[in-house]
């Protein structure tokens, strides 16, 4: 009955369905933490392998999509309807939230390799310090996002802006309506 109360909100939640994507980042990072703890003393075994597999999947698949949601719509529509601190607040942090993304997709590109190896068995070894700057970015991010940007999309979207942010992220899921 657990599974009830972790669903995902709908898509009509657009800023909710971000936050659960925070959420579910949060939980991945979790498991590199116990997998670099793990590794040590019992290599790349079954449920090594299956942590690292299930962090690649998230990664490699949802994380990228997150990342579009809000490069491609969250953020160009506050832009254009954000006015005067609204607005600078937006031009100060929107560079900061870019570079994240992209020095997050670097960082990942050598995660990746690392977490690979694990996940096919022909390597046991995970660098903490990548996890840990990987993680630190991660949350600094995500601290961003959700204690300004997030408020200020509530407070700033009209319903049919909310709607179409909710059917953009739909569409590039594939989900249907």
């Amino acid at each position: 009955m657990d599974i009830l109360f972790n669903s995902a909100p709908g898509f009509d939640q657009p800023l909710a369905v971000l936050k659960h994507c925070h959420d579910r980042i949060r939980k991945q990072l979790a498991t590199l933490d116990k997998l670099v703890q793990h590794l040590p003393g019992h290599g790349a075994d079954q449920n090594a392998r299956q942590a690292a597999q299930a962090v690649l999947r998230y990664f490699t698949l949802a994380a990228p999509l997150h990342h579009e949601d809000e490069e491609l719509d969250l953020l160009p529509t506050l832009q254009a309807c954000a006015s005067g601190e609204d607005a600078f607040l937006l031009s100060e942090l929107l560079p900061i939230i870019l570079r994240q993304h992209e020095e997050m997709a670097t960082q990942w590109q050598n995660l990746e390799r690392q977490l690979q190896a694990i996940a096919d068995g022909s390597a046991a070894g995970l660098n903490a310090a990548d996890i840990a700057r990987f993680a630190a970015l991660y949350a600094e991010h995500m601290q961003i996002e959700e204690t300004q940007i997030a408020p200020m999309a509530q407070r700033l979207f009209s319903a049919q802006q909310m709607q179409a942010l909710g059917a953009a992220m739909q569409a590039r899921r594939g989900v249907a309506a």
